[in-house]
């Protein structure tokens, strides 16, 4: 995902432009980190104590020209209007959070409005039209049945969530004057590896793993049924 976003931000942007960064949800501040050493300034915005506090201890290990440039806030993705003026950032970040939220859409057209005209608003969702794909490759054929008609499930950490099709979020970015611009398929052919699998110690293997995962990420009909989707919506 990271390469998708990289791409989308260099089509769209000058090189070199420092760009205005907002990341909704921004957890221990992985994203956040790396568009910082990129020269850009960012605003996290983190409700959870404890991703709060892995985020500024990251960030405290940056060098000063680096730790200036960033912004840490305490907060809900909710919010953004009370915390911020419409069109002030170039790009807004929300990667893993939909799917914690009941309603997304309102959400969503908040983070639009952040949005200076022209800017990227980068999502990362639970795909709800692939459900059945984990529980069926496992072998676990009642869930899978359950999962063609719905989009709740139980994530990975055994809270019951929610997950976004495709048709449903590309109609509410039209209609927030942030229309589709692409998308990628994410966790296409690794979504079964269980967690903590160490990646490939091999230079090569790991080389090609990233390679296939990348293919597939951007190639239909693979990335139709990924794990999660990455969309890309511009602010008209």
């Amino acid at each position: 995902m990271t390469r998708q976003l990289d791409e989308q931000i260099a089509g769209r942007f000058p090189v070199g432009q420092r760009l205005r960064v907002l990341d909704v949800g921004m957890g221990q501040g992985t994203q956040a980190l790396r568009l910082l050493r990129a020269g850009h300034r960012v605003t996290g915005l983190e409700r959870d104590a404890r991703m709060l506090s892995a985020a500024h201890e990251a960030l405290a290990a940056e060098p000063e020209g680096v730790r200036e440039r960033m912004r840490i806030i305490e907060g809900d993705g909710r919010d953004t209007g009370v915390h911020f003026l419409p069109g002030s950032f170039d790009v807004v970040l929300c990667h893993g959070v939909l799917m914690y939220v009941e309603e997304p859409d309102p959400l969503v057209a908040g983070l639009a409005r952040m949005l200076a005209p022209g800017g990227l608003l980068s999502l990362l969702v639970r795909n709800g039209d692939a459900l059945a794909m984990r529980p069926g490759l496992s072998g676990d054929w009642r869930s899978a049945l359950a999962a063609f008609d719905t989009t709740a499930y139980t994530n990975r950490l055994g809270l019951e969530v929610r997950a976004d099709r495709l048709e449903a979020l590309t109609a509410t970015l039209a209609g927030i004057g942030a229309p589709l611009h692409a998308w990628y398929g994410v966790r296409v052919l690794t979504d079964t590896v269980p967690d903590g699998t160490p990646p490939p110690a091999a230079e090569d293997e790991l080389s090609a793993l990233l390679a296939a995962e990348e293919r597939a990420g951007r190639t239909d009909p693979y990335r139709r049924v990924a794990a999660l989707l990455h969309l890309c919506g511009v602010r008209g």
